[in-house]
């Protein structure tokens, strides 16, 4: 059976996870980390994809991004893994595959679930034990949105506007949203939509994405793909 396209669209939010071979960790010190990070900015710029907030762990890496045009997700994803990859390797003196294969990918209603999916990202170390409190993992954006540090490239959602009218208003009203975690179902549906690739949202969300995109958009809504509008991506 062919495998189905990654889902992709200009313009909507993207919840990205993509994991180490077989859970082996793909960072092994601070200066992996650093690198990856710098990887990120710099190819996100090259290839018109705004980050909004991302995570390391020590086998995992989870992404929310906005891209400009068709494609552009993809293309900076291969750049990163070319260059991380090509630099590990060297750095290790090994060979071979670092990524476990094709990144995931869900496309979110950024009104309704880009600030549990940020929660649901920053909580991702703690539920993996590597850390006790959100707070205390440094790899990551949740520093940059609670006001502990300032990282320029990365562009706050509207949605995140939403939480107070300064600064320190919304930087407390998320700090509480993170304290507060979400709920397994909560968490479940998240993981599952991301997994698996389907779009997350209501159902006119649903509805109006399965309009411009040529597959499925999730598993309860087979529809009729828009052939005129090939927004998939297969890679």
């Amino acid at each position: 059976m062919a495998r189905l396209a990654r889902l992709t669209a200009p313009g909507f939010v993207h919840h990205i996870v993509v994991r180490g071979n077989n859970g082996a960790a793909v960072f092994r010190d601070v200066s992996d980390r650093a690198h990856w990070v710098d990887c990120l900015r710099r190819f996100s710029a090259s290839n018109q994809v705004t980050v909004h907030a991302y995570v390391l762990l020590k086998d995992e890496v989870q992404l929310l991004v906005t891209p400009e045009s068709t494609g552009s997700v993809s293309r900076m994803m291969q750049a990163i893994g070319r260059q991380y990859v090509t630099t590990f390797n060297r750095k290790y003196r090994q060979t071979g595959t670092l990524w476990e294969g094709r990144y995931r990918c869900s496309l979110i209603q950024a009104d309704a679930y880009l600030l549990p999916c940020m929660v649901y990202m920053d909580l991702a170390p703690v539920r993996a034990g590597e850390v006790a409190e959100a707070s205390a993992h440094s790899w990551g954006s949740y520093a940059h949105y609670v006001g502990v540090t300032q990282e320029p490239w990365l562009v706050a959602s509207p949605r995140v506007w939403t939480l107070g009218n300064t600064p320190f208003a919304r930087e407390a009203a998320y700090r509480d949203r993170v304290v507060a975690g979400l709920s397994a179902a909560l968490v479940q549906t998240i993981r599952d939509h991301t997994h698996n690739g389907w779009a997350l949202g209501d159902e006119a969300f649903l509805t109006a994405l399965q309009g411009i995109v040529s597959r499925r958009v999730s598993k309860g809504k087979a529809g009729r793909p828009n052939k005129s509008n090939p927004l998939s991506d297969p890679n």
